[in-house]
């Protein structure tokens, strides 16, 4: 869980640019095949968190080899990375796809979400600077314009967003490389439950979460942060009944 996880691409900002101002003149082949791989897997994690990639897509390494102009080898070592963030799926037969989480292994994220998320922002409360808040209420003024813009892939990683920045204020990459893959595999979870849950609803208790902090209210900050991963995990379908095959063949019938 300490490797870094690049999904989040606001929040990992400082780190990319950090490396890209170094200087190249000692990157061999393999640094190079390095970077390659891990563009490619940025790639994927940020369209899955984005809601572009669904699970169950399958994904050629030949047309990946060919959108990113490398090797099919260097394709198939991102697609093992993935793997083993448990965001592909590898099968003999069948290649490559998206995973596809079952419902078990949704509540079992969400259920580790809520110890590692009420932790932090008990913490965040008494420990986060007043720069560092304002830093947070900028956030909230992008969350705010692309909900408005009705900006999907755009909302939807700001929203994930939110949950990591906070884990980096506190200083904590370990924790925040945690929860970024678990933020992660909560947006592919999404796309195969999620059912009518509202991005306005989702920013509306962000914006309360930081009220709490700014007031260093850490009771409100953990109530609240409970009651917004609570709604998000209610509002999956993660009960789907059994259906009636009458039912569901019935509007077909002559």
């Amino acid at each position: 869980m300490a490797r870094s996880n690049p999904s989040l691409q606001v929040v990992r900002a400082a780190p990319k640019a950090a490396k890209a101002s170094k200087p190249r003149d000692n990157a061999g082949p393999k640094a190079e095949a390095g970077t390659s791989t891990q563009r490619i897997v940025e790639s994927i994690t940020s369209a899955i968190v984005e809601r572009r990639l669904m699970p169950g897509t399958k994904l050629a390494e030949q047309k990946i080899a060919d959108i990113f102009k490398v090797s099919r080898t260097l394709v198939r070592q991102a697609l093992n990375q993935l793997s083993r963030d448990k965001l592909v799926t590898l099968e003999p037969a069948r290649g490559a796809r998206i995973a596809e989480p079952s419902i078990e292994e949704a509540r079992q994220v969400f259920e580790v979400r809520h110890m590692l998320e009420s932790a932090m922002i008990r913490r965040a409360a008494s420990e986060l600077s007043d720069a560092q808040l304002a830093e947070l209420r900028t956030h909230l003024r992008d969350e705010q314009a692309a909900v408005q813009r009705t900006d999907v892939s755009g909302r939807t990683r700001l929203l994930a967003d939110f949950h990591v920045l906070i884990a980096q204020m506190l200083g904590n990459q370990v924790l925040a490389d945690a929860l970024a893959d678990l933020v992660t595999r909560s947006s592919l979870i999404a796309l195969m439950y999620q059912s009518s849950h509202s991005a306005e609803h989702s920013f509306a208790e962000h914006v309360a979460i930081v009220d709490a902090l700014a007031r260093r209210d850490a009771r409100a900050a953990v109530k609240l942060m409970d009651e917004h991963l609570h709604n998000v995990e209610h509002n999956l379908r993660l009960d789907p009944r059994t259906p009636d095959l009458g039912d569901a063949l019935k509007p077909y019938a002559p």
